[in-house]
């Protein structure tokens, strides 16, 4: 009899001791949706739901040592990389992948800025975030202040999230763009995907949930994203299966009370309520 095989998922990203970003978000949302997960921490973050109290770096030739331990064994069908705070961490991590040209969906979630507001991403790295690490991706998954840190523009309106998604994909290296619209105040969130692979743009729309609960949303996302991939599932449609995933959680989430700040949403929503 022949072993059966998992979609498996490396998370590349920082952790969050209170479960609801970062690494604990990844490896719950790879989970729910149906793939293996497999990590490389960062960082250590000491964070809640209410703010980031401090960052503490892995040591980079740690880092470097988890991505080869996993894919020199475990393997990967897809990568996400979230929080990668330093430029030194971020020419790390794309020459280490570089050792690994086979490996193609990897989805890179531009973190910069935690719920709570506070940086996640040194100043200096934001170039290297853009210029190197991303032309290795396949999509990335900027919210509206990551693109505008990004392209260096005020974004304020939803008409002109198709250009500015355009406008990211031949920056940061002809790449695929889900642009997350949270940030705007319009009464429908309407995220803008662009598949850079087909020239071709589709709106994602949902209601707007009034709730708290949106720590680690973007982690969330990404992750859905990636472990889409990781099942051979098309881009555009692994692109509406993350949304759906992400509206889900968010709606299944948004009753519960985790915390005094931001709580997370409910991963789990198709297996317990």
């Amino acid at each position: 009899m022949e072993n059966s095989t998992y979609s498996r998922v490396l998370s590349i990203a920082g952790s969050d001791p209170s479960g609801g970003a970062g690494i604990q978000a990844d490896i719950k949302t790879i989970s729910a949706c149906g793939c293996y997960a497999s990590t490389a921490i960062v960082a250590v973050v000491d964070e809640n739901t209410v703010g980031v109290t401090g960052v503490h770096p892995v040591p980079l030739d740690f880092v470097k040592g988890q991505i080869i331990s996993v894919l020199d064994d475990v393997g990967a069908d897809a990568i996400k990389i979230g929080m990668l705070h330093s430029s030194e961490l971020i020419e790390g991590v794309r020459n280490t992948l570089d050792k690994y040209p086979e490996i193609t969906d990897i989805v890179v979630d531009p973190v910069m800025v935690a719920t709570s507001g506070d940086p996640l991403l040194e100043e200096n790295a934001q170039m290297s975030l853009r210029e190197i690490l991303m032309p290795r991706a396949r999509v990335i998954t900027p919210n509206i202040p990551e693109a505008e840190i990004l392209l260096g523009e005020r974004i304020r309106e939803q008409n002109s999230l198709p250009d500015v998604a355009r406008k990211l994909a031949d920056r940061c290296g002809g790449i695929s763009v889900f642009l997350k619209a949270g940030h705007l105040s319009d009464s429908r969130v309407i995220d803008v995907f662009y598949n850079a692979e087909t020239d071709s743009l589709i709106r994602l729309e949902s209601a707007r949930l009034s709730t708290r609960n949106t720590h680690g949303t973007g982690c969330t996302l990404s992750s859905a994203l990636a472990s889409f991939l990781a099942k051979g599932v098309a881009l555009d449609d692994a692109a509406r299966g993350a949304k759906e995933y992400i509206v889900k959680a968010l709606e299944a989430g948004a009753n519960y009370k985790i915390g005094n700040g931001h709580g997370p949403v409910h991963h789990f929503f198709g297996f317990w309520s």
